[in-house]
C-alpha cells in the first residue's frame, strides 16, 4: 500500500513550566587551549515567534521524499509547541505520536562528550594528551590526541563507509551481532588513515568508539552508567536510555524503516538492532522532550563549567559554505536570519534526527523523520530549523521572483551524513 494512504496529521500545541534544573558542574574546569574560532555572535534583535506552519511544510516534505512519518517539538520562551505527521508504524498505521521514543544515532556523540568533558573538568582527562597515554598501544600515533577524536581531527578511518556500502545487505549481517570497543577500532585501523593528526575535519565514528573507550578506562564502568549518572539521571531524562546490546525499544516508540539502495524497493523494518557497531557513537534511545531538555540545559551551563562549555562551542568550518561548523562533539548552524545554533544530527537505520539549541539555551528544537538512507528527506527535515528559529519568511516582491530563496544556504544542499549509508 502506497504511503500516502497511511497518512496522517495530528497538531498539538501545549504550554509547560520551565525546564528543570540539571546537573551543576562537578570540579574544577580542566583548563583548555581553544582551536581557530568562528566567533558566536550575540543577537540583538527581537526574537521570532516560530513559524510552525513552515515546520509542519519541512515534515510534509520529508513525508514526500520518502519518510511514512516525522514530527518536530519546539521549547521557546512562549512555551512547547509541536507538530506531528504521518505514521510511526506502517502496518498497524498508528498516527506519530510526540511521545514516541527513538533512535537518536550521531546525537549520541553529544552525550558522549558531556561525559568526557565533565572527566577533563575533574581533571581525570587532559583534552591536549595523546590518547596513548590513557589507553596504551590502541592507535598507531601518539599524535592523536583527545581532542582530535572530539572535532573529528585524528585521521581515523570511518570503518562504516565499508561496513554499509551496500546499505541493506550491511545492515542485516550487522543487525543483531555484538561488537566489542576493540573490534570497530581495529576494522578502521584496516583502513589508509584520512588525514594527519589536527590537520583537516574527517567525520568518523572511529572517533566515538575510542571516546567510548575512554570514559570506561577512566570510570572504571560501562559507559551506559556515565550517561545515566552523568546526565539522564540529573536532568530526569526519564525516556532517554543506552540499551545496548538490547535489540529492542521499550515503550510507546516509533519504528524506522531503512530505504533500499535500489529505487522502488521496498522500505525494510530497521527498528530492532544492537546498534553495536556504533554504540557511543550512536545507540542512544530517547525523544523530542528529552532532547529539548539536553540541548536547552547543556547550552545553559547545567553539564559543564562555563570553560568547557567554551571549549565545546569553539567550532571550525566542515565546509565551504561557512555555514556549519564544529566544536567538541556539537555541530554550529548558521541559519538565513543569522541565528547560530548548536546541537547535533543523526542518522541511524530508519531515523533522521535534528536537536539544536540556542546558545542561551532559551529556544530548542528537536525533530525526527522515520527513515534514512534517503538524502531528500533528510534535507528536508533540515527545513525544521529555519521555520523554527528564523520564523515566517516576509513575502518575496513581485519583481525579485526570479532571486534564489533565503533559505538555501541551509536547505537546498544535502544534509551532511553522520553515520555513512548510500544515498
Amino acid at each position: 500500500m502506497p504511503l500516502s494512504s497511511h497518512r496522517r496529521l495530528a497538531v498539538s500545541t501545549t504550554l509547560v513550566a520551565a525546564l528543570a534544573a540539571g546537573l551543576a558542574p562537578a570540579g574544577n574546569a580542566f583548563a583548555v587551549s581553544p582551536a581557530p574560532a568562528a566567533p558566536v555572535r550575540t543577537a540583538t534583535a527581537a526574537v521570532p515567534a516560530p513559524d510552525m506552519e513552515g515546520v509542519v511544510a519541512a515534515l510534509d516534505s520529508a513525508m514526500a521524499n520518502g519518510a511514512p512519518g516525522a514530527m518536530a517539538r519546539f521549547t521557546g520562551p512562549g512555551g512547547v509547541q509541536s507538530r506531528t505527521v504521518g505514521v510511526r508504524d506502517r502496518v498497524s498505521g498508528a498516527s506519530m505520536d510526540i511521545h514516541a521514543r527513538f533512535r537518536i544515532g550521531s546525537v549520541s556523540k553529544t552525550f558522549s562528550t558531556v561525559v568526557l568533558l565533565q572527566l577533563a573538568q575533574e581533571g581525570k582527562v587532559e583534552l591536549d594528551t595523546s590518547v596513548n597515554h590513557y589507553l596504551p598501544g590502541l592507535l598507531p600515533d601518539d599524535r592523536i590526541t583527545v581532542r582530535h577524536l572530539l572535532t573529528h581531527r585524528s585521521g581515523l578511518a570511518d570503518y562504516t563507509n565499508a561496513m554499509f556500502a551496500d546499505t541493506v545487505p550491511g545492515f542485516e549481517a550487522v543487525r543483531n551481532r555484538v561488537f566489542g570497543f576493540q573490534e570497530l577500532v581495529d576494522l578502521s585501523l584496516s583502513e589508509p588513515r584520512t588525514t594527519e593528526p589536527g590537520v583537516s575535519y574527517k567525520y568518523s565514528n572511529a572517533n566515538f568508539v575510542v571516546v567510548g573507550m575512554l570514559i570506561e578506562k577512566v570510570t572504571g564502568r560501562p559507559v551506559a552508567d556515565a550517561y545515566k549518572q552523568r546526565i539522564f539521571k540529573p536532568l530526569k531524562l526519564r525516556n532517554t536510555s543506552y540499551v545496548h546490546p538490547d535489540t529492542r525499544i521499550k515503550g510507546l516508540h516509533v519504528r524506522g524503516y531503512l530505504h533500499p539502495d535500489a529505487a522502488g524497493d521496498p522500505l525494510v523494518d530497521s527498528t530492532e538492532q544492537t546498534v553495536s557497531w556504533a554504540q557511543s557513537a550512536g545507540a542512544v534511545i530517547s525523544d523530542p522532550a528529552d532532547l529539548n531538555t539536553f540541548t536547552s540545559a547543556l547550552m545553559r551551563g547545567r553539564l559543564l563549567s562555563p570553560e568547557m562549555l567554551e571549549a565545546m562551542t569553539t567550532v571550525t568550518p566542515t565546509d565551504t559554505t561557512n555555514t556549519r561548523f564544529y566544536g567538541l562533539g556539537l555541530r554550529r548552524y548558521d541559519l538565513s536570519c543569522g541565528t547560530q545554533v548548536f546541537g547535533h544530527t543523526g542518522t541511524v537505520q530508519g531515523f533522521y534526527t535534528y536537536t539544536f539549541s540556542t546558545r542561551d539555551g532559551r529556544r530548542s528544537l528537536s525533530a525526527m523523520a522515520n527513515t534514512s538512507n534517503h538524502g531528500a528527506a533528510n534535507t528536508a527535515l533540515g527545513g525544521t530549523l529555519e521555520a523554527a528559529f528564523c520564523g515566517k519568511k516576509p513575502a518575496p516582491a513581485a519583481s525579485a521572483r526570479s532571486a534564489a530563496p533565503a533559505t538555501a544556504d541551509l536547505t537546498s544542499r544535502p544534509a551532511e551524513r553522520d553515520l555513512p549509508e548510500r544515498h
